[in-house]
């Protein structure tokens, strides 16, 4: 099958899983914009061409944001897509802040397929406090969660210098930023 096929099937899956969703910046940008822009850095920042990463990464949050199955994964894009969702996939039944725990505690674990899809997803939201922040956060909640997006990408380090260096430029600039805005 042709590689474009897949990518479009994705596309489309993830449009359909999510098209009532929107994230929490003030224009409520519709959530597919997001996952195609994980997949954007993966593949143009981070020069990743491996064709079931740049899948998982459009698919990433439809298990954990959706009522989608990691068994549906699988029978539409293979054991290796829905395996890659899943270690990025937080458990929704737990509280907010074991899920963050949970997340730096197991990222050191992680594949390096799954480590790259991490920080680009973390290098997409960092981009987002700064240019397209959550609409009610404080500068205070946009700073510890950019703190805490360090301590989870410090434990994905390794596997590609090019989205490590672009996460790091990304979020040094976000807390400059920050620091500048009198509070």
């Amino acid at each position: 099958m042709n590689k474009h096929v897949r990518l479009l099937r994705a596309v489309t899956f993830a449009a359909e899983k999510h098209k009532d969703h929107r994230r929490k910046d003030v224009n409520a940008s519709p959530y597919i914009n997001h996952l195609t822009a994980v997949a954007s850095v993966l593949a143009e920042e981070g020069a990743v061409t491996d064709e079931d990463l740049i899948l998982a990464a459009i698919l990433h949050d439809s298990v954990e944001d959706t009522e989608t199955t990691f068994e549906e994964l699988e029978e539409h894009f293979g054991k290796t897509v829905a395996g890659l969702v899943g270690e990025v996939t937080d458990d929704n039944t737990l509280k907010k802040e074991v899920r963050k725990q949970l997340q730096e505690e197991r990222a050191p674990q992680a594949s390096p397929r799954a480590k790259q899809l991490k920080i680009a997803d973390k290098l997409c939201n960092v981009r987002d406090i700064m240019h397209n922040p959550p609409a009610a956060w404080s500068i205070e909640r946009k700073q510890e969660y950019l703190l805490w997006t360090q301590r989870v990408v410090a434990g994905c380090r390794g596997v590609n210098g090019q989205l490590e260096k672009a996460y790091d430029e990304a979020v040094n600039q976000a807390l400059g930023f920050l620091r500048t805005i009198p509070t």
